[in-house]
């Protein structure tokens, strides 16, 4: 053992001591490394979202109007951005914290709870129209009744789990803090998991029976459905994962057994949280027709501009010419 261990009075302090350093070593490796991928798979995230939002406008442009689940889809991805914008928190300070400021991280838990829960509500939307169709004079048709719907109601249940987390004391700030309790986190998994989620499926079983009365396919002539069954799967487990390992660490302090290590796990838990949002961002640049068809072309465009170099360069000096 190194010999500045010899001068610890005694060998119980000694082992408290090396535990505790490997246990700090250990955490901010681990949220070191977290924040490395975490750091990729953001700037994954951006650029597929901010393409998104290019194939939206020139769409937009093209057509004049758009379909009301395309609308549904890109306001999804559009607070999936603001989501990814709200976690860059984490690239900034980790395996650090910021300094806490009570106010100012509540402020920031409830931008992020509500903003979560928008993406969910939009989500539930796209399955009722999905599954149940509705004429198109539908009061959930028309993008006032939905945004006021929406907003509402993901502000309420943000207001109510604000209300719950308070203003827990320290010097770090942590979007969702263990010490906030059990309430608080069971609270986050009912409201802003279980309930839109159990929406979203009692939405797709009826789907599935009428479908069935009818003898025809499910979601069948949709070009949408498969982009929403594959970002609602990603986005829940992303979800579930931080919420059951924020209920975790809430019992662990509870019970008085936390360690740092538990707190960093509680970083990746946060990780995971955002990483859903840069997944389906990129499931919906992939999978959604006018998205991926727009990346096909600018990376045709790419492609020719690569083989023809003396074209780029004869554009690039009219274009000089022409500003000068």
């Amino acid at each position: 053992q190194p010999l500045w261990l010899c001068f610890l009075p005694n060998s119980g302090t000694t082992n408290t001591y090396v535990h505790d350093v490997h246990d700090i070593t250990a955490a901010d490796g681990l949220t070191s490394r977290t924040n490395q991928v975490y750091s990729a798979v953001a700037l994954l995230g951006f650029c597929a979202g901010f393409f998104v939002v290019f194939s939206f406008v020139q769409t937009f442009r093209a057509q004049r109007r758009l379909a009301w689940l395309d609308c549904l889809l890109w306001v999804f991805c559009g607070l999936q951005l603001l989501l990814l914008l709200l976690s860059l928190h984490i690239v900034a300070h980790r395996p650090k914290y910021m300094p806490n400021s009570l106010l100012g991280c509540a402020a920031l838990s409830f931008a992020v709870n509500a903003t979560s829960l928008c993406g969910v509500l939009v989500l539930v939307l796209m399955a009722f129209v999905l599954t149940l169709d509705p004429p198109s004079n539908a009061p959930l048709r028309k993008p006032t009744v939905c945004a006021a719907l929406v907003l509402l109601s993901s502000v309420a249940v943000s207001l109510l789990l604000a209300g719950l987390r308070g203003l827990p004391p320290g010097q770090d700030c942590i979007m969702d803090p263990a010490p906030a309790g059990i309430a608080y986190a069971a609270a986050k998994l009912s409201l802003a998991v279980l309930v839109p989620y159990t929406l979203q499926v009692g939405l797709l079983v009826s789907g599935c029976v009428r479908q069935w009365r009818s003898k025809g396919r499910f979601l069948s002539g949709s070009e949408e459905g498969p982009v929403f069954l594959t970002v609602t799967v990603l986005v829940f487990l992303c979800q579930l994962f931080h919420c059951a390992a924020l209920l975790r660490a809430a019992g662990l302090v509870q019970n008085g057994q936390e360690r740092r290590l538990d707190r960093a796990f509680l970083t990746v838990a946060e990780c995971v949280l955002f990483s859903g949002s840069s997944g389906s961002m990129v499931l919906v640049l992939l999978l959604h027709r006018p998205s991926r068809e727009s990346l096909q072309g600018a990376l045709r465009q790419l492609r020719d501009c690569c083989r023809r170099p003396g074209q780029f360069s004869f554009i690039l000096s009219n274009s000089v010419s022409l500003s000068s």
